[in-house]
């Protein structure tokens, strides 16, 4: 793998989250609530995001700077359904601030990327061996898959 490989992973991590954000222009005030077939609705999926996202940061940083470090998984739905985070309610301005907060300071890491990098590796809590490889893999799909879900009934 050389840099330009490096270059092309960050534009397509960049372009998943340009993904997001244009099917989330789609949505109207009143789609935000709507109920969709897997039990979540728009709003509650850009607080999950925001916090998946800002997550995300947190680990891309801890395999970079202390490689064999345990990554702490957590249970989304659990999250989505805490009152006091307040998916079903709360404004969404500041979580869609979060996201691409998160994004941009995580595609910026990406761009700095050694290729002995993409190999620094954890233990993630709950898929076990867990490197940049499978990181970068996940976190450039994530928001894509979650446009679809904002987009689908």
């Amino acid at each position: 793998m050389s840099n330009l490989e490096i270059e092309q992973i960050a534009a397509e991590y960049e372009e998943a989250t340009n993904v997001f954000l244009k099917a989330f222009e789609q949505l109207s005030p009143a789609d935000l609530d709507k109920p969709k077939q897997d039990g979540w609705n728009a709003r509650q999926v850009i607080h999950h995001l925001a916090d998946s996202e800002s997550q995300s940061c947190a680990r891309l940083k801890r395999l970079i700077a202390e490689p064999g470090s345990v990554i702490q998984g957590y249970d989304e739905n659990k999250w989505a359904d805490a009152l006091t985070l307040g998916y079903k309610e709360l404004p969404i301005e500041n979580s869609l601030a979060l996201f691409k907060a998160s994004r941009a300071a995580s595609v910026e890491i990406i761009k700095r990327l050694t290729i002995e990098q993409l190999s620094n590796a954890g233990v993630h809590t709950e898929s076990g061996a867990y490197d940049v490889r499978k990181w970068l893999k996940s976190y450039t799909n994530h928001p894509k898959d979650h446009a679809k879900q904002l987009l689908a009934n």
